[in-house]
């Protein structure tokens, strides 16, 4: 029996474009009082406490081993990675250019299909790929030109992402996604605690312990790991219902919705050459996106 229920895979999608900028704001609102470790170590802190409880109250598994372990490690660095060049970012840029820069994730891993898994690309495709790239340079310019190669840290977070993405589609199979979310907060935390252990460390200023000034800011340290957990599972579930075809052009909501919650939190609008960018970077995934669901139409079923 099918358990497709497109609506339903397209709400909780909505739910991750609407719940993804508003975490970011938040860091990007700690980040000014709050060391970059300290608030990851926080976001990945909650994920584990809120999940580990949900796996063993629901019987779940979480004694990965083997390959399984090796790629949810891989999987777990490669998260920290980007959510500390997204965290970093918003330090310095508004939050729409943060995630429109970081949209050009599916370009890049639409390149590493073709030439790391050896995936037919075609020509129009490629030629996408490239308008969305020169989109996002539009984004970036005027950015770059006000902090400097801070600009470019949403770039680091498309590479890391994309990369992070592949290992998921390699573990997807073999992993009930809230394990995968308990287990992946579970080895964050003990990274992140590791690194502090290491001598030296507390003289880097990121790399500091603050004590938060109010209860207000540990309601947002909190709410930012809540906001995080939740996002990725309501991510998970939509695939759950619905084809990525589907629901892959909706994610794109979360450009508009990032503009519209820097304005209302920040006062920050993109300038006219960045929301070209925006409008030419949404326009390039979008069309890969229907070239894509196209293309699978055409592949005959398996006999």
């Amino acid at each position: 029996m099918s358990t497709d229920r497109p609506l339903l895979g397209i709400m909780f999608m909505i739910g991750f474009c609407v719940l993804a900028p508003i975490g970011d704001s938040l860091a990007k609102i700690l980040g000014e009082s709050i060391p970059l470790g300290q608030l990851m170590l926080i976001r990945f802190g909650v994920q584990a406490l809120v999940l580990l409880p949900l796996v063993w109250i629901t019987g779940r598994n979480v004694f990965f081993k083997g390959r399984l372990l090796r790629l949810t490690i891989l999987r777990s660095v490669l998260h920290i990675i980007g959510i500390g060049a997204m965290f970093s970012s918003l330090r310095f840029l508004p939050l729409a250019d943060a995630v429109a820069i970081a949209f050009v994730m599916p370009f890049i891993m639409l390149l590493l299909g073709k030439y790391v898994l050896n995936e037919e690309v075609g020509m129009r495709r490629l030629l996408a790929c490239v308008v969305g790239f020169l989109g996002t340079l539009l984004v970036i310019q005027p950015s770059f030109a006000a902090v400097g190669a801070p600009a470019l840290l949403p770039l680091v977070v498309a590479v890391v992402f994309a990369l992070f993405m592949l290992v998921t589609r390699q573990i997807a199979k073999d992993a009930d996604p809230i394990s995968l979310q308990a287990v992946s907060g579970l080895v964050a935390l003990a990274i992140l605690s590791a690194m502090y252990l290491i001598p030296g460390t507390d003289a880097i200023e990121q790399f500091q312990i603050v004590k938060p000034e109010s209860a207000k800011v540990w309601t947002m340290l909190v709410a930012i790991g809540l906001l995080g957990t939740f996002a990725h599972l309501v991510m998970t579930w939509s695939l759950r219902y619905a084809p990525s075809a589907t629901v892959a052009p909706i994610q794109y909501l979360e450009i508009p919705i990032a503009t519209m919650v820097g304005f209302a939190v920040f006062g920050d609008w993109p300038n006219s050459l960045a929301m070209l960018g925006i409008c030419i970077t949404m326009a390039a995934g979008l069309y890969i996106l229907m070239r894509e669901r196209r293309m699978a139409k055409l592949v005959p079923p398996a006999a």
